[in-house]
């Protein structure tokens, strides 16, 4: 805790001082970035969904990066490497995994006017320490054939009997599902958030498997009727030109923003996000690079290739997403989510989900 604190101090000062020189520098001429040029990345996200933004960035700003990708175990390595980690920024998806990262005391509290103006407050930790970058509604997708529109409009309904032997789902302890779980938990109580993954369990066609594009997958063959979904997922197999079954998979089903009837509550939704780790050795770099993936063209690219949607509110998100429909959100503090997480595994662990 405090190599953390003595760093983020030490990089504020340099920062400012930076920041200083560059003005007195100005005065004599133009001058170019007086920053790093290489940003040590560890990214829970798939390459595909980053490297676009890392590429238009370095197209940019002659900035490079090296990546190392990290499906699962980031916390360990980051826990094991300590202060010799050679991570700059970590991006990942989730606040859950946000949250845990943080509370290993491994980010820098970031003074940056710039990605407080472009990121609501919602979006991000109030210490600083770590923002949101994107937002994505984990919706529900039905089949176009079997479900008819209005059927299905609550999280709630899928513990409803009727529709026993039609649901698909990952598993309920990847954290997609766990914080659409949690965001239950923190709205209706323990009680209710276990009786509602009761019925949804009893309800599944199969036991829960795969990823989100494989319930897709699933409606299609007709294994099921009604899956759980992260909405960029359906852009990504709709738009997927390597992998044409996954058109296939697209037009298969039908998003249902849940939730959205007067007084509900709204569609629940999570973020991806970035911290600067407090041991960086190019942290004005990274500050810098964050608020370019806030502002409107690293929040652009983000909407048009990756269909998640801007968290920069004055950003229009892509028109393939706008096409989708709009929605109501649910206004949860997206930290409750991670508070409640602990319980939503139990919740899991006991049901079977």
């Amino acid at each position: 805790m405090m190599t953390r604190i003595a760093n983020t101090q030490f990089h504020k000062a340099r920062r400012k001082a930076m920041i200083l020189l560059t003005a007195m520098l100005g005065c004599f001429g133009s001058v170019g970035a007086v920053w790093a040029t290489e940003i040590n990345i560890y990214s829970s996200r798939s390459p595909e969904l980053v490297q676009p933004m890392l590429d238009a960035y370095t197209a940019e700003t002659g900035v490079t990066f090296n990546i190392l990708y990290l499906a699962k175990g980031m916390a360990q390595r980051l826990e094991a490497e300590g202060d010799a980690t050679p991570a700059d920024v970590i991006l990942t998806v989730d606040i859950a995994r946000l949250s845990e990262l943080d509370d290993m005391d491994i980010f820098a509290a970031v003074d940056s006017p710039v990605l407080t103006a472009n990121i609501p407050e919602k979006w991000r930790d109030h210490d600083h320490h770590w923002f949101g970058l994107t937002t994505r509604a984990r919706v529900a997708v039905v089949s176009i054939d079997r479900v008819q529109a209005g059927e299905l409009t609550r999280l709630e309904d899928l513990a409803d009997p009727r529709w026993k032997g039609r649901i698909c789902t990952r598993a309920g302890s990847h954290p997609y599902n766990r914080a659409l779980l949690a965001s239950m938990v923190a709205h209706l109580g323990e009680d209710a958030a276990t009786k509602w993954a009761e019925g949804l369990v009893a309800n599944l066609a199969r036991k829960p498997q795969g990823n989100d594009r494989a319930q897709a997958s699933a409606i299609f063959t007709g294994r099921c009727d009604v899956a759980l979904m992260n909405t960029y997922y359906y852009g990504l197999m709709k738009h997927n030109l390597e992998k044409t079954e996954q058109q296939d998979w697209a037009k298969a089903v039908r998003i249902v923003f849940l939730n959205q009837g007067n007084g509900d509550r709204g569609q629940h939704v999570n973020i991806t996000g970035a911290g600067i780790l407090g041991t960086s050795q190019n942290y004005d770099a990274s500050v810098e690079f964050l608020e370019w993936l806030s502002g409107p063209k690293g929040q652009s690219i983000y909407s048009s290739i990756n269909y998640e949607y801007p968290v920069n509110p004055t950003v229009t998100p892509d028109a393939e997403i706008a096409s989708w429909g709009s929605f109501k959100a649910d206004d949860l503090p997206i930290t409750e989510i991670a508070h409640h997480a602990a319980t939503a595994q139990r919740i899991i662990n006991k049901t079977g989900w």
